[in-house]
């Protein structure tokens, strides 16, 4: 096996977590979700999104199982959003990512 195959092999889990976690949109609101369970349009203007957006990426991470959803449907009906257990363990990375990026990120 050559040493590329190598690489690519023990990248492999990193790659693959951040095919799931890795997008702007996802990002923005597994972090903005860090904070608690929040309504759709709570996490729409913390985080910018447009609607469609923000809704593709809320069925992404939920079929990731990094979100869960919850409706009540009492008057007026609202959607939940919170982190899953799966979605909470990744809080440590990212503050290791905010530490990493203080460090070595410019202009932050």
């Amino acid at each position: 096996m050559s040493n590329a195959q190598k690489q690519t092999e023990s990248a492999c889990p990193v790659v693959e977590s951040m095919e799931q976690i890795g997008s702007k949109w996802r990002l923005l609101v597994l972090h903005d979700l860090q904070e608690g369970e929040k309504r759709f349009n709570e996490i729409k203007r913390s985080t910018d999104a447009n609607s469609r957006t923000l809704s593709r990426v809320l069925d992404d991470l939920q079929a990731a199982g990094l979100v869960e959803r919850r409706l009540e449907e009492d008057a007026p009906v609202a959607t939940y959003y919170s982190l899953t257990e799966k979605g909470r363990s990744l809080c440590p990375v990212f503050e290791e990512i905010e530490a990493w990026a203080d460090e070595w990120v410019d202009g932050l």
